[in-house]
């Protein structure tokens, strides 16, 4: 194999596991949601479901809550624990549930 086939079979591995490990920690991530909010985003209580909402309404809540221009008793301190990266991730993986 050649330096840069080589090169390029390291990088696509890398960007593999970079993603697998995306995935890993935007599920972790995800749990902490789901005492309210249910499994995986599916509600079963009197909470919203976060599962299938769209990425961009949900980052765009969660930038509301940080603000404080949506208040709400415990969202606004929870949104403020979270950096717009671990937002992504949720928002991504809230989408991608059915």
């Amino acid at each position: 194999m050649s330096f840069s086939r080589l090169a390029l079979a390291s990088f696509l591995l890398l960007g593999c596991i970079n993603l697998q490990a995306e995935g890993r920690n935007a599920a972790l991530l995800a749990s902490s949601c789901a005492a309210c909010h249910g499994t995986k985003g599916h509600s079963v209580g009197g909470t919203p479901s976060l599962a299938g909402l769209d990425r961009l309404y949900f980052i765009e809540q969660m930038r509301l809550f940080q603000t404080g221009e949506r208040p709400a008793t415990v969202m606004m301190q929870h949104a403020l624990g979270y950096s717009e990266e671990e937002i992504r991730l949720m928002a991504d993986y809230f989408a991608a549930q059915k």
